[in-house]
């Protein structure tokens, strides 16, 4: 089932609120995933990084007698190992009692640093880029919306995830967008399987890349960024990924500039795209394209095996 959404802005800067908007096209699918949702919003490229942190599970732990303490050292512990590595940071943020968002300038190795932050016991990283933010938590999009002041976000472009849990934990490990760790500023959207799953962890495993979770999505991500690290560009990785990657899906992919949508060659998986010369906007259902396009749109369906790619 699930929900996926994605959009960009074309107009100018193309910075709108993208956060606000994200989340009238999620909440309009929340019949197809009520059990988590996930935002990857793109703000104009910062000159240095950002960085969000989930310290624990959503539904886990907060009945621990020392569960807020556990929290306060894990925080703690994070922002001293990024000093540590000679990152600058500029801000700390605890966006809710169990995440937290950093802001630093840093010269170095994002693998190593990602790395050595996730050292931390119960600690993850979301994501990490100059202009990547991925925020992701159990319930609604009004809910993890308010949760993490999402209405306010201004950016130039955002994909989003509501999921329904068929074959894994209700939980944030497997709650989508996947950042393409370590690759900054790469996440995807997913909806349906792929077949060939463990073939491609482990081949990308022997290459060096470890996964988050055991969700078939970040495959497609690591898998893209990947391909874009050796020179491909985004459109080339991804029609690459349509003789490669087996199954049956469709997944919207974002970089720092630009959205793209894949939909493999038997276009089971339905995708419903807007598109004007101030903005392009997808979704699983026309209903969610229509909570942001305030005037009478026409909307098509993209053949199978089709891959579309826009920039701001």
């Amino acid at each position: 089932m699930c929900g996926i959404a994605g959009i960009i802005y074309r107009d100018g800067g193309g910075e709108r609120h993208v956060g606000r908007d994200m989340t009238a096209m999620l909440q309009a699918m929340k019949h197809r995933g009520p059990d988590s949702t996930g935002y990857a919003l793109y703000r104009p490229e910062a000159d240095g990084y950002v960085m969000h942190v989930k310290l624990a599970e959503a539904n886990n732990g907060h009945h621990d007698f020392d569960f807020d303490e556990r929290l306060r050292r894990q925080r703690e512990e994070v922002e001293s190992r990024v000093k540590a590595l000679g990152a600058q940071i500029s801000d700390v943020r605890s966006t809710t009692d169990h995440a937290m968002t950093m802001t630093f300038g840093f010269d170095g190795d994002l693998k190593q640093l990602a790395d050595y932050v996730e050292d931390v016991r119960g600690t993850e990283v979301l994501s990490l880029g100059r202009a990547l933010e991925i925020v992701k938590d159990l319930g609604d999009a009004k809910t993890v919306a308010s949760d993490y002041g999402l209405d306010g976000f201004v950016g130039t472009h955002a994909i989003g995830h509501a999921r329904m849990a068929t074959e894994s934990d209700v939980d944030i490990a497997n709650a989508h967008p996947y950042w393409a760790y370590p690759f900054p500023d790469v996440a995807v959207v997913h909806n349906g399987q792929l077949t060939n799953y463990h073939q491609w962890k482990r081949r990308l495993e022997r290459a060096g890349h470890r996964f988050q979770s055991e969700c078939d999505s970040e495959i497609i991500a690591v898998y893209l960024a990947e391909r874009m690290a050796q020179g491909d560009s985004l459109e080339e990785s991804m029609q690459r990924s349509l003789s490669e990657l087996d199954g049956v899906f469709t997944y919207i992919c974002v970089t720092e500039d630009a959205l793209g949508v894949a939909k493999d060659e038997l276009g089971a998986k339905p995708l419903v795209l807007y598109e004007s010369d101030d903005i392009v906007a997808l979704a699983s259902e026309e209903i969610a394209i229509r909570k942001v396009v305030d005037r009478e749109i026409e909307t098509y369906d993209p053949y199978e095996g089709a891959v579309m790619v826009w920039t701001r």
